[in-house]
This record gives structure tokens, C-alpha cells and sequence, in this order.
């Protein structure tokens, strides 16, 4: 990519795509073309096909997806099977028919088997069956990666498909009932760290800038209400706060600060082409790549790194009655490493960065 030519970031103010903007404006990159989707639904065909008519972008960074976490992705799953493959199909197909140089599409580990092989590699894609409570979601990033593989080998484009494991960091998702499992950990455990040292004002705040279902800072019982109801509460027997988390807390997971990832597409469109890495395959498939750490730990370790960081001293109550997920879901980033890349950020840094990032809002 030359610094001037100009590049399309689809979902630029998510926690990739506004991570991504972030890498390239320090790579001096500065023309970047975006749409927020109040001005442009990558669900419209006819309104994508109108603006890539428009703007011709030369590179396009797909980042744009409906996302959540567990309980998200177990209650909305037609929105999530439905708006991605909507968006992925009209994205890489209008880059196509407007002649972008290079896309890269961006999706998740989620997309591989619920018993793969650990770590995972590229090439376990679609040995055994998915994850039950996010497969709709897995189904649609499937589809995409094999949307590019597709026109890849139809038409000769250059469309890499990148597969992030499970990322944090600042303009994460917060939302108590659709975040993803660490920010959604660290706002509970900040909550819970204010309703124990009885900070209504930090409370109220917190609701001000994020109301949860509609209730914002205005009214204390209202306000307790909805914690309790994500498992923030005083235990009436102990009088002590407590914690509730999903599931027995066993469940190994990996974590990728968002801006070491950003770093890695960056650094993939500027050095890496499809045809390198289908090169040598008698059948062109799986040529995607892990982007993660290769480090794992279980969800009962990482809240207890959050509670330290957060300063919370009351209980943390595991539901074993709620679904665990997928119990481990590490990458194998072997093929990223031999392509020169290694993250910078480990879980405990990171952890602390976010923190302060969401506190200081």
C-alpha cells in the first residue's frame, strides 16, 4: 500500500476497526475513507454497491460485524447469522466489481470446531462441529473467508482472510448483556467494587455514561435492580458484594490486545498476498491466518487478575448452572510468526490499560 493510496476500514469505530484507523494514521497512511452506519448499512446492497461506485477505494479493511458474547450470541442468533453474511457478501463483492487491490476480512476463532485440536491450526477449519451457542455467527465468518478463497481462485483478487482469538482494549463493548467476556468482567467487578465501598456517585456515573436496559444513574433501586440482575449484589445473608460470572470458571481462554492486532493486519497488507500463501496446496483452502498469542488462562484466573486490578475485595460466585462455552480456544499463531509478526502486550499490561481506559472515559 502506498501512504496516499486510498483505503476503505469498514466498521472503523468498533474496537478492530478503530484500532486499525489508529495503525495506519501512525504509519502515516491519510487517506482513509469511512462511513458510520447511520451514513452507510453494509447491509444494503444497493447503498454498498452506490458508495464503493463512489469512492473507489484501492484497499479495504472488513471489519465490520455484528458481535457479542455468549449471552448475546445465544439470544440473537438469526441477527447474527442474518447481518453478517449480508454485510461480508456485499463488501467482497462490490471490492470485486470496483477492482480493489486488496481486502483483507477479518474474522474469529470462533469459526473453528468445538473439540479442535489445542493449540488450534489454520488447518482444522471445518473437521468437526462448532461450538453450539456461537455457531450461527461461526457459520457466517466460514462463509466470508470462503467468499474470498472463492473469488480469489475465480477471479485472481487478493483477499486475505485473518482470524483474530479473543481481543480487548479501548472502544470495547461495555454493554452488560451483549459485551464480550473480559470488558463485560471488568465493568461488573468495578460495579461491584463501587456498591461495596457504597460510591454512589461512581455508580451513578457509570449508569449516566452506559444506562443498562434503558435504567440510567437517576434512580438507586432502579440501578440495583439491573446489577443484581447481571449478578452484582449485596448477599442478604453475608451483607457482603458479590460477583456472579456465567459458568464454572474451568474454560481456558486467550486474549489479544486490540492494538497488536490492528498492528498485525497492518502489517499483512503491506507485506503478505494470497498467492504466497496458497502457494504449493494441490487443494487451495485454509491459506487464512491466526492472528493471537499462543497464551491461554482460565476465565476464574482472569477475573481474579480483574478483581486485583480493580480493587475489589467481595465474592465471586460461579454459576455452574450457566453454559461454560467452548472449554479452550487457543491459537496456533506458528504461521504468523514465520511471517515476521509477534505481539508486544501481555494479559496483565493490557488488562491494567483497559481498565484505566474505561474508568477514564
Amino acid at each position: 500500500m502506498d501512504r496516499h493510496s486510498k483505503i476503505y476500514v469498514a466498521g472503523h469505530r468498533g474496537l478492530v476497526g478503530s484500532a486499525i484507523m489508529r495503525s495506519l494514521g501512525e504509519r502515516g497512511y491519510d487517506n482513509i475513507v469511512t462511513r458510520t452506519h447511520a451514513e452507510l448499512d453494509l447491509t444494503d446492497q444497493r447503498a454498498v454497491g452506490a458508495f464503493f461506485e463512489a469512492e473507489r477505494p484501492e484497499y479495504v479493511f472488513l471489519a465490520a460485524a455484528k458481535v457479542g458474547g455468549i449471552m448475546a450470541n445465544s439470544v440473537y442468533r438469526g441477527e447474527f447469522i442474518y447481518q453478517n453474511l449480508m454485510l461480508e457478501c456485499n463488501v467482497i463483492h462490490e471490492a470485486y466489481r470496483h477492482g480493489v487491490k486488496k481486502l483483507l476480512f477479518l474474522g474469529s476463532t470462533c469459526i473453528y470446531p468445538r473439540d479442535a485440536v489445542q493449540p488450534m491450526p489454520e488447518d482444522c477449519l471445518l473437521t468437526a462441529p462448532l461450538e453450539y451457542t456461537n455457531e450461527p455467527y461461526a457459520i457466517a465468518k466460514i462463509a466470508g473467508m470462503k467468499m474470498c478463497e472463492s473469488y480469489n481462485l475465480q477471479y485472481g483478487t487478493n483477499y486475505i482472510a485473518v482470524m483474530p482469538t479473543n481481543l480487548y482494549g479501548p472502544n470495547d463493548n461495555f454493554d452488560l448483556e451483549k459485551s464480550h467476556v473480559l470488558p463485560a468482567l471488568i465493568r461488573k467487578i468495578y460495579l461491584g467494587r463501587c456498591l461495596a465501598a457504597g460510591d454512589w456517585e461512581a455508580l451513578k456515573a457509570d449508569f449516566d455514561r452506559m444506562p443498562v436496559e434503558g435504567t440510567d444513574g437517576s434512580d438507586r433501586e432502579a440501578m440495583l435492580g439491573k446489577m443484581a440482575k447481571y449478578g452484582v449484589r449485596t448477599n442478604p445473608e453475608t451483607g457482603r458484594v458479590e460477583v456472579g460470572i456465567w459458568g464454572t470458571g474451568a474454560p481456558l481462554r486467550e486474549f489479544l490486545w486490540s492494538e497488536d492486532m490492528a498492528d498485525a493486519c497492518v502489517y499483512v497488507m503491506e507485506r503478505v498476498d494470497w498467492a504466497d500463501l496458497a502457494a504449493g496446496k494441490a487443494e487451495v483452502r485454509n491459506c487464512h491466518i491466526n492472528i493471537g498469542t499462543g497464551k491461554e488462562l482460565t476465565i476464574r484466573e482472569l477475573v481474579g487478575m480483574i478483581a486485583r486490578t480493580v480493587g475489589f475485595e467481595g465474592d465471586v460466585v460461579f454459576d455452574a448452572s450457566k453454559p461454560d462455552g467452548t472449554m479452550r480456544k487457543l491459537t496456533d499463531p506458528s504461521k504468523l510468526h514465520a511471517l515476521g509478526w509477534r505481539h508486544t502486550v501481555e494479559l496483565d499490561e493490557g488488562v491494567r490499560r483497559l481498565y484505566e481506559w474505561y474508568i477514564g472515559r
